[in-house]
């Protein structure tokens, strides 16, 4: 069965293109995405078990769809403020402040069009041509991606893996930076490892950044999905408000708004009018009608988290036991996000492991060489869809892996 109704990706074209010459080598030169290459193969096709993308399979519920309909009829279609309406500028900053450990004030927030936009305007008031970025990986590739095409340089460096435990190493993090590093960026809980960062790691990052004028930015938008605890460790928990950090949020995740497009940064407020600039030279603002469901989300949307938590839980459980019996898997049950992120033994080609497994299953799945080199051998499963579909999607992977 069919989990989204997303169009096709499109192919990429010839590049040796006429014309392409006049345009940035480090875009024409670019990988393309690899989730997409296998996502082609059935998107649309309504066998498909579509486990590829960060997403699930729940619709957005009628409460927050009715808000914006509301909205749209009131007549909320004009441009709105360029770093979000004071509505939900205060909604979130009441938010954040009620599940950080440090009231989070409405200076500090600005609405983006998605968790993505947020980073490449943060990106854009950050990083220069000659500026390195450090990223933590394997990690999401938009992120990587994102420090290239405002023209730095990314350095990757990976997290330690044993037994498909992930950990971070310090030490190898803080050799990575030198004089030109002017962003440590970091994705917790992550994407697509499950691994998540400890109060006492962020404290680490903290004071080597604050040392060294380095600026930290922290992808959060998992930090609802989480198994041990309410809330996944925050920056925002230690970081002052005007220290060099930004942290990325969205409504993507936690509220299965991932087609809306709606998230925020919170950020140092003498940076706001940066931000405000970038966002007018971008998308101008944030659609009022979208901005007015998202209050409502934030707002009265508490069971819907505790919701969806609670189905990548059960999805979680349908999804480790049978990978980790198999014995050509190697994985270990994520700590926080939606992801299953597993090795299998003897397979070299990520991606066409990927598509073949599709061709002969309907299981679409992430080659983890998406991720970065440093994932490559290892293949990401998103479990936040219903258990039917989980159960059936395992039953076919395990088939398929059982194979000579």
């Amino acid at each position: 069965m069919s989990t989204n109704n997303l169009p096709l990706p499109l192919a990429r074209g010839p590049m040796n293109a006429p014309g392409l010459a006049r345009l940035r080598k480090v875009l024409t030169d670019a990988e393309p995405q690899l989730i997409g290459e296998v996502a082609r193969l059935g998107m649309g096709d309504p066998d498909a078990i579509a486990l590829w993308y960060g997403e699930g399979d729940m619709p957005t519920p009628a409460f927050i769809c009715d808000a914006a309909y509301e909205a749209m009829r009131a007549g909320q279609t004009f441009y709105s403020h360029k770093r979000g309406t004071p509505e939900l500028r205060t909604a979130l900053a009441d938010y954040m402040s009620g599940i950080c450990s440090q009231t989070v004030d409405i200076e500090r927030v600005t609405v983006t069009s998605s968790g993505m936009h947020g980073i490449l305007v943060a990106m854009q008031a950050i990083l220069a041509a000659g500026d390195n970025a450090v990223v933590v990986g394997p990690v999401w590739p938009n992120a990587e991606a994102t420090v290239r095409v405002v023209g730095a340089e990314p350095r990757v460096v990976s997290l330690n893996n044993e037994n498909g435990v992930w950990r971070l190493d310090l030490e190898a993090l803080f050799a990575a930076c030198d004089d030109s590093t002017r962003l440590i960026f970091v994705n917790s809980p992550g994407n697509p490892t499950g691994w998540m960062l400890e109060r006492d790691e962020q404290q680490a990052i903290l004071d080597f950044a604050r040392a060294r004028g380095i600026w930290v930015m922290a992808d959060e938008v998992y930090a609802r999905l989480v198994y041990d605890r309410p809330v996944a460790p925050s920056f925002l928990d230690i970081a002052e408000e005007d220290d060099a950090v930004v942290v990325v949020n969205s409504f993507s995740k936690s509220w299965a708004m991932t087609g809306w497009r709606v998230g925020w940064l919170t950020h140092p407020p003498w940076i706001s009018e940066v931000l405000a600039e970038l966002i007018e030279y971008s998308t101008s603002s944030v659609q009022p009608f979208l901005q007015h469901a998202a209050v409502t989300a934030v707002t009265e949307g508490e069971p819907l988290v505790a919701e969806i938590r609670e189905l990548c839980r059960v999805g979680r459980d349908i999804v480790t036991p049978a990978l980790t019996a198999h014995p050509r898997v190697v994985m270990a049950p994520p700590v926080a996000a939606f992801y299953a992120f597993f090795q299998v033994e003897g397979m070299t080609d990520s991606l066409e492991w990927s598509k073949q497994l599709y061709r002969d299953t309907k299981v679409g799945v992430a080659p983890g060489r998406s991720f970065g080199p440093n994932g490559e051998g290892w293949i990401r499963l998103c479990f936040a869809s219903s258990p039917e579909v989980l159960n059936t999607a395992m039953d076919r992977l395990t088939d398929y892996l059982n194979r000579p």
